[in-house]
């Protein structure tokens, strides 16, 4: 699904990371905004090699079309809380799991901002979900990606569902063959019981 929509003059979402190693968990979001039809640009600005540029993209990003702002860090992880300090766009942070504590350090850096300065925080790794929720804020302005989210919306019920329909089916069957199963031992069960009474006691009599 793709929504077809008009191009605006620049982008409407910047995805950034801190190093272009982090690209195969932010691709996840990259992807959903094509899927989406929203432009965006895909930035390495580190918050610790380039505090300099960092902060220059923060401050220009509103003036420049900018409305949502997807930033990925591991470790410390503090592109997307400085970067929520000089912009007045919404900031959706993206932790990165490192090799070490499983991105439990980045989503603790990102997520515990101080008062006053929002980040909104996904899941480690969870950069599709970073994407759809850019949409979202767009489509607050615009009916046609509200109407395509809807339909995205639909999608994923339908694959649910499917999913429920198919494990159900698959449960009644086994459960058939269970039973059938049973029933064939215990038939086998009974006529062994009868023939061991005919050579019991009863037989002797």
């Amino acid at each position: 699904m793709a929504a077809a929509r008009s191009a605006p003059t620049g982008p409407l979402v910047a995805v950034v990371m801190g190093s272009s190693s982090d690209l195969s968990v932010m691709q996840d979001a990259v992807d959903v905004l094509a899927q989406f039809g929203v432009t965006h640009e895909v930035r390495v600005v580190s918050a610790h090699r380039t505090p300099d540029d960092m902060i220059a993209f923060g401050h220009a990003a509103a003036g420049r079309g900018i409305r949502v702002v997807i930033a990925g860090a591991g470790g410390a992880a503090h592109l997307p809380g400085m970067l929520a300090s000089v912009t007045p766009l919404p900031v959706i942070g993206v932790p990165v799991a490192l090799s070490h504590l499983d991105g439990l350090d980045s989503l603790l850096s990102i997520v515990q901002m101080p008062r006053g300065v929002p980040v909104a925080t996904v899941a480690v790794n969870g950069s599709r979900n970073a994407g759809l929720l850019a949409v979202r804020i767009l489509a607050i302005g615009d009916d046609q990606l509200t109407h395509a989210m809807e339909e995205f919306q639909l999608e994923i019920a339908d694959t649910a569902r499917a999913q429920d329909a198919g494990l159900s089916e698959a449960g009644a069957s086994a459960g058939r063959g269970a039973s059938a199963g049973r029933g064939g031992s215990a038939g086998r069960g009974e006529s062994a019981g009868r023939g061991d009474g005919a050579t019991g006691p009863g037989g002797h009599g």
